[in-house]
C-alpha cells in the first residue's frame, strides 16, 4: 500500500522522474575510482545527524551515516538501506524492520536495532538541541521526550538485535520518508558518548564514506567505506575545500582544479559560463523543491502583529531580487513551491504595494517606521539581496541593519528566538527533504520547529494549524492522496493569507558548476533528497 503511495508521488515530481528513462552515453556509464575536489566559502558547522541541517553539510551527513530506508539514486522511491525488509500493520500504526546483518559502523562493530533506537530518541531529546523533534511526530511517546518529561521514547522498541518496532498514534503517510532523513542516522552510543560535543567533529556511522581529516577553515578529507554494506560509491573519496569565494572557485574549476563548485555560479559569472561553448558540460541546472524566503520573528515586537507582517509582504519588489540573480528563478507567492503537489496556483499572494504597507504600518501604530535587523549569509550574491530587502523596507519607513555572517552563524541567530528578527534565507532557502507538503509545514512552520536551534524561525506555532496538519498526515491511504493534496493546499495557503510568518521571495533553480571529467546524468548533481549524490557521482575514464 505504501509503495504504491510513493510509486504515485515520484511520478508528478519532476526532479524524481526520469532518471531510469535517460540513455545514458558511453562516457556517462559508471566507473570505480578517482577522488574529486569540492569547494564552499563556509566551514561546517557539524556532521552530527541529529544537528546538521543545511543545505551543505546534508549531503555529506547522509555519505557518512545510513538509515533502516533511503532514496533510489536520483528518484523519490524509498529502498532498503539499513533495514532489508520491513512490514506494515493493516490499520498502518505499527512498523516492523528487520536489519541487514552485514550493516557494520567504521569503528568495527555491527549496527544492531537498540542502536536505531538510541539514535532517534537522541534526535529527539531536547538536550541534543537539534531541529529532529517534530518530524517523529506520530510516534507514541515522542512528546514526552520532547518535552523531558521521559527518557525514552515508548513507541521505539526494539525486541532483539535485528528487529526494530515502531508504533504509531496515529496512521502517517510520510512515515518512511521520515526513516530516510539524516535524523534518523544510526550512531553508535559508545562513539558518541566518547566524542561527547564534538561528535560532529569526529563522526561515526555505517554510511559509504569515512571523514579521514577536518583542519576547520580548510578543508576535509573523505574516503570510501571499504567495509560498506551496500553497493559501494564509484569515487575513491572526496576533499572539500573551504574558505573559496565562489568567483574564484569557477575560475579554479575552469582550469581543472575543482570538480564542483558547490556555492553554485556568481551572477557575475553565469552568463558568461552559459554562453561558452562548454556550457553543456558544466552548468547542471534544474528545477527544485525550494523556496527562498525572509523570515519575520512573530514572537518580537512590532512583528507580533499580522499588519506589520503583512505590510512587509508588500513591500517587497521580488522582481527586481530576481534579476540580481540573472533571473533564475521566479517570484514566490507562498511557502510551498511550483513543483510540490498543494501548490496553489491560483493564490497570487501579496502584491508590491509600497503605498498599502505604509498604511498597514500606520493602521499598527507605526506611521513613523521602526528599527530592526536583518541577517544573511555572506556568499554573493546574498548580500546585494540583502541591501535590495533593505532599501525596499527603507522605502515604507523600515530601517533594517544588515547583519551579513557566516551560514553557521545565520542558522544559529534564525535559531534564537531573542536575537532573530528578519532573516533572509538565501542560500540556505527550504529545499525539501521528502517530496510531500508536510515538510514544508513541520520543520520551518510548525509547532515543533520553533525550538532553540531550530529551523522555525518565523517562531510560529498555532494551535488550529497544528491540529490541521496533524489531520493531513494521517490521511495515508492511496484513495486518500489527492485529497490530501488538497487539505494541504489550503492550510498553507491560509497561513499565509491569513498569518503572513514569512515573505515568500523566489522560488529558484539550482545551477551547479562541475568540471568536464564530471560523469552521470544531471540528477546526481542536484538530487531531489541529498543535492549532491557524492555514492553516486563519477570521474569518466
Amino acid at each position: 500500500m505504501r509503495t504504491s503511495w510513493l510509486k504515485a508521488t515520484t511520478a508528478v515530481m519532476a526532479l524524481g522522474a526520469g532518471l531510469a528513462a535517460t540513455p545514458l552515453r558511453a562516457e556517462d556509464m559508471p566507473t570505480q575510482g578517482g577522488t574529486i575536489v569540492v569547494t564552499y566559502k563556509d566551514d561546517m558547522a557539524t556532521l552530527d545527524p541529529a544537528i546538521g541541517y543545511d543545505w551543505q553539510n546534508w549531503s555529506m551527513i547522509n555519505g557518512l551515516f545510513s538509515r533502516l530506508v533511503d532514496y533510489k539514486f536520483g528518484t523519490t522511491e524509498i529502498v532498503p538501506s539499513l533495514a532489508k525488509s520491513w512490514s506494515i500493520s493493516p490499520n498502518g500504526l505499527v512498523y516492523t524492520f528487520t536489519l541487514d546483518p552485514k550493516a557494520t559502523f567504521t569503528n568495527g562493530r555491527n549496527v544492531t536495532a537498540a542502536d536505531v533506537k538510541y539514535s532517534i530518541e537522541r534526535s529527539v531529546n531536547p538536550k541534543t538541541q537539534g531541529p529532529a523533534g517534530g518530524f517523529f511526530h506520530s510516534i507514541v511517546g515522542q512528546d514526552r521526550m520532547a518535552d523531558g518529561s521521559a527518557a525514552t521514547i515508548a513507541g521505539i522498541e526494539a525486541p532483539d538485535e535485528a528487529t526494530v518496532k515502531f508504533t504509531l498514534a496515529q496512521p502517517d503517510a510520510t512515515f518512511l520518508n521520515v526513516l530516510a532523513l539524516n535524523f534518523a542516522s544510526a550512531v553508535p552510543k559508545e562513539a558518541v558518548e566518547a566524542a561527547g560535543a564534538d561528535f560532529g567533529k569526529h563522526p561515526v556511522g555505517s554510511g559509504a564514506f569515512r571523514l579521514d581529516e577536518w583542519v576547520p577553515g580548510q578543508h576535509l578529507v573523505f574516503s570510501r567505506n571499504t567495509n560498506y554494506f551496500r553497493d559501494r560509491p564509484q569515487i575513491d573519496g572526496f576533499r572539500v575545500e573551504i574558505g573559496q569565494e565562489p568567483l574564484v572557485a569557477v575560475l579554479r574549476l575552469q582550469k581543472g582544479e575543482v570538480d564542483i563548485a558547490g556555492d553554485g555560479i556568481p551572477p557575475a559569472k553565469y552568463l558568461e559560463i552559459k554562453n561558452s561553448a562548454d556550457a553543456k558540460d558544466t552548468i547542471v541546472d534544474r528545477e527544485q523543491f525550494e523556496t527562498s524566503y525572509i523570515t519575520i520573528n512573530t514572537a518580537k515586537k512590532p512583528f507580533d502583529d499580522v499588519r506589520v507582517r503583512q505590510a512587509l509582504n508588500m513591500a517587497i519588489n521580488k522582481e527586481r531580487i530576481v534579476r540580481i540573480i540573472n533571473g533564475r528563478a521566479m517570484p514566490a507567492t507562498q511557502v510551498l513551491p511550483p513543483l510540490m503537489p498543494g501548490y496553489d496556483a491560483s493564490y497570487k499572494g501579496y502584491p508590491y504595494d509600497v503605498a498599502k504597507a505604509k498604511q498597514l504600518l500606520a493602521d499598527a501604530g507605526l506611521k513613523d517606521g521602526f528599527s530592526t535587523t536583518l541577517y544573511a549569509m555572506n556568499t554573493d550574491p546574498n548580500p546585494r539581496i540583502a541591501q535590495a530587502i533593505q532599501q525596499d523596507l527603507a522605502a515604507v519607513g523600515i530601517k533594517a541593519e544588515i547583519k551579513a555572517l557566516a551560514q553557521p552563524e545565520v542558522i544559529a541567530a534564525g535559531g534564537n528566538k531573542d536575537q532573530s528578527a528578519l532573516t533572509w534565507s538565501g542560500g540556505m532557502g527550504w529545499i525539501a527533504d521528502f517530496p510531500d507538503p508536510s515538510d514544508f509545514y513541520g520543520p520551518i512552520l510548525g509547532c515543533g520547529g520553533a525550538i532553540t536551534g531550530g529551523w522555525n524561525w518565523s517562531w510560529f506555532c498555532d494551535k488550529g494549524f497544528e491540529d490541521r496538519a496533524t489531520k493531513a498526515d494521517a490521511m495515508s491511504k492511496p484513495e486518500d492522496k489527492d485529497a490530501r493534496y488538497g487539505v494541504w493546499k489550503a492550510i498553507f495557503t491560509d497561513i499565509q493569507a491569513q498569518q503572513a510568518p514569512w515573505v515568500p521571495v523566489f522560488n529558484e533553480r539550482r545551477v551547479v558548476a562541475r568540471s568536464k571529467r564530471m560523469g552521470g546524468p544531471d540528477q546526481i548533481y542536484i538530487d531531489p533528497t541529498r543535492v549532491i549524490d557524492y555514492e553516486a557521482i563519477y570521474v569518466k575514464k
